[in-house]
């Protein structure tokens, strides 16, 4: 579905990805797994165009874009409609209500019949357990909640594929487990998702492939129950100790 090659990103002098190789298949999860500053956020936004990368390949079923050379606009616009992000701050519309939040991207950006969106709006915020809360604005929600509201403005698009960037990290401890389920009722139905994420028990539970990422490389990858119960590598193993005994 979409395949990575030679991928590299640096800001200024500083070099944060190097030479990534990936595959996306159809219907799969994967989860990024890094320490702080291991590239994996920069990678994540690499796959939609949202950070540019300076070299590399990126094939997305009939796309394909050569990043060491010059793009057509129109082509980073067709790459960054394929998916939807979920971001780690929210990011919702302050000024608008929570439906208003979801119907924005497909009335304004797809320019689809507003009567149309509204009552997919409305389902996708049933699905992810916000019927009640459709009038009210970003503020009068808790954090859990404003990121449901996000996963459901990501459906709502009807993208190919799903980016998670840390969804839970913001969140209180109690409300982490309302945005999991939502994920894992995604994965559940099919959607192909790539997920950056430190909760580990999640990637076991739900991810088909597990990728560890440090200094900008890809040091580990493959199922998690390789990756997370019997990893390879030293680093691999130094990292889960850490998430999994921190004390």
């Amino acid at each position: 579905m979409l395949t990575i090659t030679g991928l590299n990103k640096s800001f200024g002098e500083n070099e944060v990805l190097k030479k990534i190789d990936l595959q996306i298949q159809k219907g799969k999860v994967m989860a990024i797994l890094g320490p702080s500053g291991s590239g994996k956020t920069t990678l994540l936004r690499c796959l939609n165009a949202l950070e540019t990368p300076n070299r590399g390949v990126l094939s997305f079923h009939d796309l394909t874009i050569d990043f060491s050379q010059k793009n057509k606009p129109v082509d980073l616009v067709r790459l960054r409609r394929k998916s939807g992000m979920v971001f780690q701050a929210y990011h919702l519309f302050p000024h608008r209500t929570v439906l208003e939040n979801v119907m924005e991207g497909p009335v304004k950006v797809q320019k689809r019949k507003k009567e149309d969106v509204k009552k997919e709006a409305i389902q996708l915020l049933q699905k992810v357990g916000l019927a009640d809360k459709l009038d009210l604005y970003p503020f009068q929600l808790s954090g859990g909640q404003q990121q449901r509201v996000g996963i459901a403005r990501a459906l709502a698009i009807k993208p190919e594929l799903l980016l998670f960037d840390e969804p839970t990290s913001a969140l209180d401890p109690e409300l982490v487990g309302e945005v999991l389920k939502v994920m894992k009722d995604l994965a559940t139905e099919g959607w192909t998702m790539v997920v950056v994420t430190h909760e580990v028990k999640f990637a076991q539970d739900v991810a088909d492939e597990v990728v560890f990422i440090d200094g900008g490389v890809i040091v580990e990858q493959g199922p998690p129950e390789q990756i997370l119960s019997a990893p390879k590598e030293e680093r691999t193993k130094q990292f889960l100790k850490r998430i999994l005994n921190p004390l």
